[in-house]
């Protein structure tokens, strides 16, 4: 399997086949699309149309081009953009010139991210860093090296700070990508009554719990979607229907068809065999396709922000229910902050385990000690937890640990733990599935235009002014 991968920094996020949000995986790379150009009429001037206005190294001196409300944007900020968009144009064999359109689309996507960065910095949002290195190792990875160390090792060789200048902008892909995430969910509302109207309808019937195998293949863009000549679309669009017909062999070497359809391709091609699982496992647009195959059958070319991707339904085994184990769990947490060192929260719990190992009561001590707000007061009790529902290192201990027992203290992401299993069972969930792809599926329909809302709002709101160069 190759992986999809983040050739390009500026891309958005990298597409894992585990990973089931997959409508935020495409609101980045759709922001520079889903809001109006800027345009004279709403700012104070912008550049003349002739040669000599466009920026450029040559003429560029590092000064102000644009204000976005209390920030601005440099000269050298627009230049930098404007070489990389053309720099991979020319990699890609299709050169773009330094136009008045190219330059009006480029600082109109650094004006809309200046715009998100600035209300992420305000509601204070932090991604994730075991997410981040997730995407650097997996960079490394699609780059042939064996580790972040060695792929910082080799940017920094190349030119000194290039690797922290990737993690930042990994960080600030992902902050934008949480932002979006909490706007839209705020703004798409869906009731029960919506949910059932959908599950009554012939779309619905396609909702099963059925495994799909499924070979899932990406052709990914040589640069952000908005900044694509027509030229390179068409290029990707070629490849993507070559490989196309070669997956519609009967038993293909999935790996042999994307060799023969890279070609000239300047950007690796991605994907593979993803084994079986169930549609829910999916974005619902992918889900949405796969369930409309037979088996053998390959989807048309699908469009995406990141780059267009094809599946086969290689296989599929049928399931009338969804049956899963559950955990009935408590848990103690002992919280490491700011106010409460590593050491101290360590020393903490050893010490309630000790009392639990001396017969003090469980639920008493969580009561009474864990900083989980959220359970502290029910005696610590999360009640029934399914696999996935917690963090990895949670999970483990949970399930490594029998019914009517306590664990060990442990630590993850969070603090120190003790966690009990008061019983176990397998539930049936297919009812609850259900409903939740019906929830998906509605989401995926109403998301794109609680989006673009949403960024129309937020540019309106804002004080916008372009200088001329």
């Amino acid at each position: 399997m190759r992986f999809f991968s983040l050739r390009q920094t500026s891309r958005a996020v990298l597409v894992s086949m585990g990973m089931s949000a997959g409508l935020a995986l495409s609101f980045n790379a759709q922001a520079a699309t889903t809001s109006e150009p800027i345009t004279p009429q709403e700012v104070g001037s912008t550049a003349s149309q002739d040669n000599s206005a466009r920026l450029t190294p040559a003429n560029s001196t590092d000064g102000i081009i644009a204000l976005v409300n209390d920030n601005a944007i440099l000269k050298s900020d627009l230049v930098a953009a404007i070489t990389q968009t053309q720099a991979r144009a020319q990699a890609a064999g299709e050169p773009i010139p330094n136009s008045a359109q190219l330059q009006s689309d480029v600082l109109n996507a650094l004006v809309l991210r200046e715009l998100q960065l600035s209300l992420v910095n305000r509601v204070g949002l932090k991604p994730d860093e075991a997410a981040i290195n997730q995407r650097l190792a997996q960079i490394a990875q699609a780059e042939g090296l064996s580790s972040i160390a060695a792929l910082q090792q080799r940017l920094d060789s190349e030119q000194t700070g290039s690797y922290a200048n990737l993690r930042a902008k990994l960080i600030e892909d992902a902050a934008i990508q949480a932002l979006q995430q909490r706007q839209i969910a705020n703004r798409v509302r869906i009731s029960e009554q919506d949910i059932d109207a959908f599950l009554a309808s012939p779309e619905a019937k396609r909702l099963n719990q059925s495994e799909y195998q499924t070979i899932h293949v990406r052709v990914p863009y040589v640069d952000d979607y908005s900044r694509l000549s027509e030229a390179q679309r068409t290029q990707a669009l070629t490849v993507a229907q070559g490989l196309r017909t070669r997956l519609q062999a009967p038993n293909v070497d999935v790996e042999a068809a994307m060799n023969a359809s890279q070609g000239s391709y300047p950007i690796p091609l991605q994907g593979g065999d993803m084994g079986f699982h169930k549609a829910a496992a999916l974005p619902t647009e992918l889900s949405s396709e796969i369930v409309k195959l037979d088996v053998g059958a390959v989807s048309e070319p699908l469009i995406t922000p990141e780059g267009i991707d094809i599946i086969k339904l290689a296989n599929k085994k049928a399931s009338d229910t969804m049956i899963i184990p559950q955990w009935h769990t408590r848990h103690i947490l002992i919280k490491v902050d700011e106010l409460q060192t590593d050491a101290l929260a360590e020393q903490k719990v050893n010490d309630l385990y000790e009392q639990l190992r001396q017969g003090a009561d469980f639920a008493g001590l969580a009561a009474t000690y864990s900083d989980d707000p959220g359970s502290a007061g029910r005696g610590g009790d999360l009640e029934w937890v399914s696999e996935e529902d917690m963090v990895g290192p949670f999970e483990a201990v949970m399930k490594n640990t029998s019914v009517g027992d306590y664990s060990a203290p442990f630590k993850t992401q969070f603090g120190w733990h003790i966690l009990k299993v008061e019983g176990k069972r397998q539930h049936d969930i297919s009812e609850q599935y259900r409903r939740n792809i019906a929830r998906q599926a509605l989401y995926q329909r109403l998301a794109p235009q609680a989006q673009e809302d949403w960024l129309q709002e937020l540019r309106a709101g804002a004080y916008i002014q372009v200088l001329a160069p």
